[in-house]
């Protein structure tokens, strides 16, 4: 097997990343379907009010989990599969040029969808073993309590679609991303004559300085997740503390703690993956006699920039998002909190997520 099942064991982040959207989807869809059955019982305003509003709360979560959550587990795995193939191209080039093709190799890259199934079916149990409790947070009073069914469907939508889909999705990122000539994957591609001439023209570059920029250079796809982090961080975590007062109870809590996962999970993977990318610059410089903090400085430092940016897109995301996803589902329901951006929030998210990414750093 070119891509082993120990390959997929290591997409413990893409796990937790499903296990939450699936946790929160199974018993907020459950509830949508078994909340039908008292339909025919709502008689009145005060009480059409009342469920119109659980029904709105239900869609709003699964809408931002769902959708969010599964973006999230696609960049990451893309991210995982693009950096399995760089580390690992010389190899590929090997079975490239014994014969195979690229979509025999590509297939192999199904295992990559394990760590799906696993955070789906671990997803699935935890979220049906707590709706009870669920079920109970949102009841509509003076209405009979909702009834607990299981339905097949879910298991299909939550369980069997997602890792058959993200197996596909992988095979077919992995069959056009080894669409690169043999020669050029069996050995490393010399820097082109145009880059040679750049790099004269700035030699008088301090060489921390130097340094810096031509590890940015190398390392673009880490560029980008650590930009993609930090916009998780940002808006999973102001999303959970912003819908404190359009969820009921303990459903607040239980989002805050699914964006606190998440947001600590992606961080440590993109952090863990900038580490070990930089891994041969930095040992070399430590070689040469410089200090851990120089070392940090010309290696890492130049990350922070787009790890700030990152938490920037993501708190207009989150913000246009919720503005738009509570307009559609709560115009017609009368009663209901406005939403408008949080600057105490915004300032405390940022404080934590700079004191988290530089401690996360510092101990890598």
């Amino acid at each position: 097997m070119i891509v082993s099942l120990k390959d997929s064991l290591k997409l413990v982040g893409i796990t937790v990343i499903i296990f939450c959207a699936v946790f929160v989807n199974t018993f907020f869809l459950n509830f949508l379907i078994d909340i039908k059955n008292i339909e025919h019982l709502i008689v009145g305003p005060e009480l059409t009010a009342l469920y119109n509003a659980q029904i709105a709360t239900a869609k709003l979560s699964c809408i931002l989990s769902g959708v969010f959550l599964s973006l999230i587990a696609v960049v990451m795995i893309f991210f995982y599969i693009k950096l399995y193939i760089d580390n690992h191209k010389s190899q590929l080039g090997i079975l490239k040029a014994m014969g195979y093709s690229n979509f025999k190799i590509a297939l192999s890259f199904y295992v990559f969808g394990l760590s799906v199934l696993l955070g789906t079916v671990l997803g699935f149990g935890a979220g049906y073993s707590i709706m009870p409790q669920v079920y109970n947070s949102m009841v509509i009073t003076g209405l009979p309590e909702i009834e607990i069914h299981f339905h097949i469907i879910l298991p299909i939508m939550l369980i069997v679609s997602p890792s058959l889909l993200f197996s596909v999705l992988s095979c077919l990122y992995a069959y056009f991303a080894l669409k690169r000539p043999v020669l050029e994957m069996l050995r490393d591609k010399a820097e082109n004559h145009k880059k040679i001439k750049k790099s004269r023209k700035e030699k008088d570059r301090p060489f921390i300085l130097e340094m810096c920029f031509k590890t940015l250079s190398a390392k673009k796809s880490i560029a980008f997740l650590i930009a993609f982090a930090g916009f998780c961080v940002s808006a999973m975590v102001q999303m959970g503390l912003s819908m404190s007062d359009l969820a009921p109870g303990n459903m607040a809590a239980i989002i805050l703690i699914m964006g606190l996962v998440l947001a600590l999970t992606t961080l440590l993977m993109t952090i863990t993956s900038l580490m070990n990318g930089n891994a041969k610059n930095i040992s070399i410089m430590k070689a040469f006699g410089y200090s851990v903090r120089e070392c940090f400085v010309s290696v890492l430092a130049i990350y922070q920039i787009f790890a700030l940016i990152g938490f920037a897109v993501g708190t207009v995301y989150q913000h246009v998002l919720l503005s738009l996803v509570i307009t559609l589902l709560y115009k017609d329901i009368g009663n209901m909190p406005e939403y408008s951006f949080n600057f105490g929030i915004f300032f405390i998210v940022l404080a934590v997520f700079i004191v988290l990414y530089e401690t996360l750093m510092g101990c890598g």
